[in-house]
């Protein structure tokens, strides 16, 4: 039998948690979940009251994963749902991460987090703008810092403000709060930016996915505005070849990067990153300086 944990008055089995999930640097499960309480604050804050998807890797990332946005079967009756609109026709029931215990009982599932740019009341409608800066072959996180910074711009021209986090894999997430707007008028605009991106880096930018064109290029994906996308939740931990994590940076950072190991953020880096930064995406909880959407 399992032995029990207790968090904030929930008894939880955390098992196997000398479990080694990555090889490569001999990080263990319990290490895992011991970042998880560790980040707990910022983590809660930007997972709260969003329906999470799970992409689920229990024996590690070179192990079977699945993405999942079902309740996990076997959930404490205590975990918090939503109903969450799937079509026209129909609504599936999701989790909602709200508290540490029912974090703790996410994690011990091994799983990345991932989330919509709107909350469970407010279905469709987007507090959050993205933008995934994934660099094809031949192209690095680097050339996604270039892109980052004319988007940063591009959105201040029209008064909005972004902020940059680590992927945890090989590209950038830009982030832009905004006042609550529909899905689909977000995710027009974004598709317009990344056409205008494409026509000003012409070299370096492109729209489209299309895997022949990726070569040495930025794709700017803007696909994830849609309701029925998400993208990994900031501070996650990534199922990769060693604990990463979706790391907000600051601006400086993405600036002056020129190595793609200047913006690799593993569990062990982010509590110092915490104690001398805060949490640098906090103006997407509390939606301090959340803007309309242009032309709304």
């Amino acid at each position: 039998m399992s032995p029990l944990t207790e968090v904030e008055g929930r008894r939880l089995p955390l098992t196997r948690l000398d479990k080694v999930l990555y090889p490569a640097t001999g990080t263990t499960k319990g290490e895992v979940l011991h970042y998880c309480a560790e980040t707990a604050g910022p983590l809660l804050a930007h997972l709260r009251d969003r329906p999470v998807s799970f992409l689920r890797y229990p024996d590690g990332p070179d192990g079977q994963l699945f993405f999942t946005k079902n309740v996990p079967p076997g959930a404490p009756d205590w975990v918090q749902t939503a109903e969450v609109p799937r079509s026209r026709e129909r609504t599936a029931c999701q989790v909602l991460i709200q508290d540490l215990a029912t974090l703790m009982w996410a994690a011990n599932l091994v799983v990345e987090f991932h989330t919509p740019q709107w909350q469970a009341q407010h279905p469709a409608r987007a507090d959050r703008l993205v933008f995934d800066l994934d660099p094809g072959p031949g192209a690095t996180v680097v050339d996604c810092c270039t892109v980052a910074c004319w988007l940063r711009e591009r959105l201040s021209d029209d008064g909005l403000t972004a902020y940059a986090k680590t992927s945890g894999s090989k590209g950038l997430h830009l982030l832009v709060p905004l006042e609550r707007t529909p899905s689909d008028e977000v995710s027009a605009y974004a598709r317009g930016l990344a056409i205008e991106a494409e026509a000003a880096l012409p070299e370096l930018a492109l729209h489209r996915m299309a895997r022949a064109l990726r070569p040495g290029k930025v794709f700017v994906d803007h696909s994830q505005n849609a309701a029925a996308k998400t993208t990994a939740t900031p501070y996650t931990v990534r199922a990769r070849s060693e604990p990463t994590v979706s790391a907000p940076v600051t601006w400086k950072e993405v600036e002056k990067c020129t190595d793609p190991a200047e913006l690799v953020f593993l569990i062990g880096d982010i509590g110092p990153r915490l104690k001398k930064y805060g949490d640098l995406l906090g103006p997407l909880v509390d939606l301090e300086g959340a803007r309309p959407l242009p032309g709304s």
